[in-house]
């Protein structure tokens, strides 16, 4: 080694020489230590005679390496993206099935009486609760539930095997 390693100026010119190569003056430092670091460990076995260009080429090295590794994403086992591949959409056919059963639904409710509809469509579509359906159409809440049992009993029986 030369006596270049214990002057400062020594110091500035690889970092000013590794910023020109790079280009990234916020990155020069941590390249050179990086450099630094490899020039240690390769020296152990062989002999550096220029240690500023081993420094300044190892640096931009190191710096196209990161650079191709913050644009390339490396490939992961599909576990390791959990949930997020999970479709819970139905398929298609599933869809055409329910679609089949609510046209089997309607169909049904068509034949059921009209109050019993009326108190049925109430309470399972507009979500109203039974006594609320008894004081709007003047009935007892006994006959509400009376209603709404005959039109699910059959609408189960309508649309069974659908």
């Amino acid at each position: 080694m030369t006596a270049d390693w214990n002057e400062k100026g020594f110091w500035d010119g690889v970092l000013a020489r590794i910023r020109r190569r790079t280009g990234s003056a916020a990155d020069a430092e941590d390249l050179l230590h990086s450099a630094y670091l490899r020039l240690f460990a390769y020296r152990a076995e062989h002999e550096v005679r220029e240690p500023a260009a081993f420094l300044v080429q190892t640096a931009a090295r190191l710096a196209v390496d990161r650079h191709r590794k913050g644009k390339f994403i490396a490939p992961q086992p599909l576990e390791s993206f959990g949930d997020s591949l999970d479709d819970n959409s139905p398929l298609q056919d599933e869809v055409l099935a329910v679609r089949e059963r609510l046209r089997r639904v309607q169909a049904g409710l068509e034949r059921l009486p009209p109050r019993t509809r009326q108190v049925f469509v109430m309470h399972k579509v507009q979500e109203m609760k039974l006594r609320e359906i008894a004081a709007a159409l003047g009935i007892t809440q006994s006959a509400v539930e009376k209603h709404v049992a005959k039109a699910v009993l059959f609408l189960t029986e309508w649309t069974q095997g659908w």
